[in-house]
C-alpha cells in the first residue's frame, strides 16, 4: 500500500521548509519513503511529492506518522499539502467486485 503526499509552497519559504525537514527523525523500518521529489513551477512556487510504501496492516500507524511529519510544516507561509491513500488497480477492482 502507498500514501502519497503532495506539498506546495512559495520559493520564499524553501529555506524554512528545508530547515524543518532536515530535523525529522528517521522513519521506522516498516515504512519506505521515496522522495521527496521537488520541482519549481513558474508562478506557483515549489511542488513536492513523496511516496510512502508499507504493509496495509500498518495503515493507521503510518498515516499518523505521515500526518505528524506534515504538521511540522504548518505555519510556514504559503505551505499547503494533501495526504492521499492510493491503491493498486487490482485492489480497486476488488472493491467493485471485479477480482
Amino acid at each position: 500500500m502507498i500514501i502519497i503526499t503532495i506539498t506546495s509552497y512559495p520559493t520564499e519559504s524553501a529555506t524554512e521548509i528545508g530547515k524543518r525537514f532536515v530535523n525529522f527523525p528517521p522513519l521506522p523500518d516498516f515504512v519506505t519513503m521515496k522522495g521527496p521529489f521537488v520541482s519549481s513551477v513558474i508562478d506557483e512556487g515549489i511542488k513536492g511529492i513523496t511516496i510512502y510504501e508499507f504493509d496495509e496492516s500498518r495503515y493507521g500507524e503510518v498515516y499518523r506518522i505521515i500526518t505528524d511529519r506534515i504538521s511540522k510544516f504548518l505555519g510556514v507561509p504559503g505551505f499547503t499539502y494533501s495526504v492521499n491513500h492510493w491503491m493498486e488497480a487490482k485492489d480497486a477492482l476488488a472493491l467493485v467486485g471485479l477480482e
